[in-house]
């Protein structure tokens, strides 16, 4: 095996994880919300432990009350927030008895915590190094030059380079990967026996994700430490953890060993999450979405039996009625349980492997036959940068620099790449919300050629309804005081698209509802009155009300969880089917790309580095980068190489010269520096740009 590859299987237990003394017991944990009138049952009857040198991962959908048993456990719930039941013991301490005085001197010190967004956790206004520092100080009585030697330690041991000159910069001045990797060090400063991460790399790139599981695989075993992980992606569970819990509305519904969960999920709840992860095997098929919704955690007590019984499509009669004992499934501490009456019966099934033959048959098929929509030649985005009191052009940051795309009618075309690379200005770009600073983007229109770059802004103006955009965050780019049914007429009265009248257009916003699976009850709702899933099929409405073309997806399932991710995957791929439409798919999700697209582009720094049909390049990748974002991919099913890449992406102001992936690329040669790598082509529909590929004597083939 390489330097630059790890193996990412695990023999079992962690250093006898199974074995290893408890560190921390949580037994019948209550916690409640007080929301208006309402008390919100967030955490119900929760029991678990954690050993020491084991990783125990706490899995379930937004809304489930995985962070809310965290904040429980450190005692850290907002002000409407109440433990009403059970306990939690560290060790033989009962963390539910101690004063807030001597809790203080608990976190941190002996149970540390990883949030999910580093930017808001860490403190705008003071250093790196203060930070650290403040942790020091506060438990090991450290200061001084003692702590200050003490914090640079931690930031090169969680993999900070340059770190003497990080430890006085602020957070801001980081990219998100070195954020969360200062939040790691700070939360270890003190050496805690537990560690909990809550949803600690759901906002980071595949490349940077991987590199944080890794650390956190290396610190886990080097320190002996306990972590609770607390994720909805099955992925990062294969990847790190020795047992698994699946919550559900407040409780706990299966336990288990990973492999046991994994292999033989019993609950199905448990079965249909691992249904609905998108994959090439999938293709061609709707993937197995759970329909609706966590049940609120304000009426689950008025709920007399299995509170998944709704959304269950194995529920039997006594479901709803009988509240569901939990089962054990087997003799000794390890052995499984779940909460189901089919497994009384023995009627839970386990679930087939992932893993499958490769589907691409509908991925090969018409590759070449369809007419071209849309053509994008040498595109630029170059933003000035400038300084000083009369605002002079000190350089250039180029987001985009010279990207080359085409997407044929009916079809999907995914743009992928980590974070910064340039993949949203694109999108942006090519829609003019961003004006291109130069290059070409020509959409086919009765037979001719438009250049949409160089129209004026009254011709754009008449072109918006054949291209849309959905974007990301679905809550920010609906407005919040219109209701439903405005939002989805706006772009008709604007654009003159679905119908000439109130009822012509009464009659269109109707329509697409039920397109996109909503009530017709929701017209009169205002957006915070839905789920993240739903708010995203109002948008998706939206776009399609002025009968595009072509539709921009900008991340629009990477906010989600795995279930209602596999609902608007679905809903997509029939809209497709159903109208015609073409996708510009923007995402770093390439599980998504395997299931969703026809062809791939893979960009970095700017530029297309790889491109072309789906199945060629993520089943044959000649860029090493690419390969590098294949592997960096936790797999539910099966084991894979980890390819290490070193430091971050280098800013766009200033790219490397030569290929811009040289510093951070395995295989680098000397040649790689020298000038940009041309094209070359794999085969007739796919081309990499990397001097790995020249067919020069002596240079072996990528």
């Amino acid at each position: 095996m390489s330097d630059a590859t790890q193996r990412t299987d695990r023999a079992g237990p962690t250093a006898s994880g199974a074995a290893g003394e408890r560190v921390l017991e949580v037994d019948g944990l209550q916690t409640d919300l007080a929301s208006g009138a309402e008390i919100v049952h967030a955490v119900d009857g929760v029991s678990f432990e954690l050993r020491r040198g084991e990783c125990f991962a706490l899995v379930g959908e937004s809304g489930c009350g995985k962070s809310m048993t965290a904040m429980s456990l450190m005692r850290l719930l907002p002000a409407a927030g109440e433990i009403t039941g059970g306990a939690v013991r560290l060790e033989t301490q009962d963390l539910l008895a101690l004063p807030e005085v001597a809790m203080r001197a608990v976190r941190g010190r002996r149970v540390a915590m990883i949030f999910q967004e580093p930017a808001t956790s860490l403190n705008p206004v003071l250093t790196v190094g203060r930070q650290i520092t403040e942790v020091l100080e506060r438990h090991l009585d450290m200061t001084g030059q003692a702590a200050r030697r003490r914090a640079l330690e931690l930031l090169d041991a969680v993999g900070v380079p340059d770190a003497a000159r990080r430890l006085e910069e602020y957070p801001f001045q980081l990219s998100g990967g070195l954020r969360q990797r200062v939040m790691i060090a700070a939360a270890l400063a003190a050496d805690p026996e537990v560690l909990i991460a809550d949803e600690a790399t759901t906002a980071l790139d595949v490349t940077i994700q991987a590199q944080i599981l890794e650390l956190l695989q290396g610190l886990q075993a080097a320190r002996g430490m306990a972590i609770l992980l607390i994720t909805h992606d099955l992925g990062i569970v294969a990847r790190l953890a020795d047992r698994v819990a699946v919550m559900y509305a407040g409780e706990i519904v299966e336990f288990g060993t990973r492999e046991g969960v994994m292999r033989a999920p019993q609950h199905p709840y448990t079965q249909m999450l691992f249904a609905s992860l998108p994959s090439a095997s999938r293709r061609g098929m709707p993937l197995a979405a759970i329909p609706g919704q966590v049940p609120s955690l304000a009426r689950v007590h008025t709920l007399p039996g299995c509170r998944f019984e709704a959304r269950c499509n194995q529920a039997l009669a006594r479901c709803r009625d009988v509240k569901p004992p939990m089962i054990a499934l087997g003799q000794g501490v390890d052995a499984g349980r779940v909460r189901c009456h089919l497994r009384s019966e023995g009627r839970a099934a386990a679930r087939a492997p992932l893993s499958a033959p490769e589907i691409w048959a509908e991925a090969e098929a018409g590759e070449a036959s369809a007419p071209t929509l849309l053509r994008v030649e040498n595109l630029q985005v170059h933003f000035p940068i400038q300084r000083g009191i009369l605002r002079r052009t000190v350089g250039t940051v180029r987001a985009v620099d010279g990207v080359d795309l085409l997407l044929r009618e009916g079809r999907t075309l995914a743009l992928v790449g980590e974070s910064g690379c340039g993949k949203t200005t694109a999108g942006k770009a090519i829609l003019r919300l961003i004006e291109p600073s130069g290059g070409r983007v020509t959409l086919a229109e009765s037979g001719a050629q438009v250049d949409l770059a160089t129209l004026s802004r009254a011709a754009l103006r008449g072109r918006r309804g054949v291209m849309q955009i959905v974007f990301q965050d679905p809550f920010a780019s609906l407005n919040p005081r219109m209701r439903v049914r405005e939002i989805l007429e706006e772009g008709m009265v604007s654009l003159g698209r679905g119908g000439a009248d109130a009822a012509a257009r009464a009659q269109r916003v109707a329509a697409l509802l039920e397109q996109v699976g909503l009530p017709g009850e929701a017209l009169a709702r205002y957006p915070h009155e839905f789920s993240g899933g739903q708010r995203q099929r109002i948008a998706i409405a939206r776009a399609l009300a002025v009968e595009p073309r072509l539709i921009v997806c900008d991340e629009p399932t990477s906010a989600l969880d795995v279930s209602v991710q596999a609902q608007i995957l679905n809903l997509l791929k029939q809209l497709q089917q159903d109208l015609g439409l073409s996708y510009l798919f923007i995402t770093h999700n390439l599980a998504v790309v395997e299931y969703l697209a026809h062809e791939i582009a893979v960009m970095y720094l700017g530029r297309i580095v790889e491109r072309g049909a789906v199945h060629e390049v993520l089943r044959r990748p000649q860029h090493p980068y690419t390969r590098a974002l294949l592997s960096a991919v936790p797999e539910v099913d099966g084991v894979r190489e980890v390819i290490r890449l070193g430091g971050e992406p280098p800013s766009a102001a200033n790219p490397p010269a030569g290929c811009h992936f040289h510093p951070r690329c395995p295989q680098v040669r000397p040649d790689c520096r020298a000038a940009y790598p041309p094209a070359i082509a794999a085969s007739p529909t796919h081309t990499a740009r990397c001097v790995l590929l020249a067919p020069s004597p002596g240079s072996a083939r990528a």
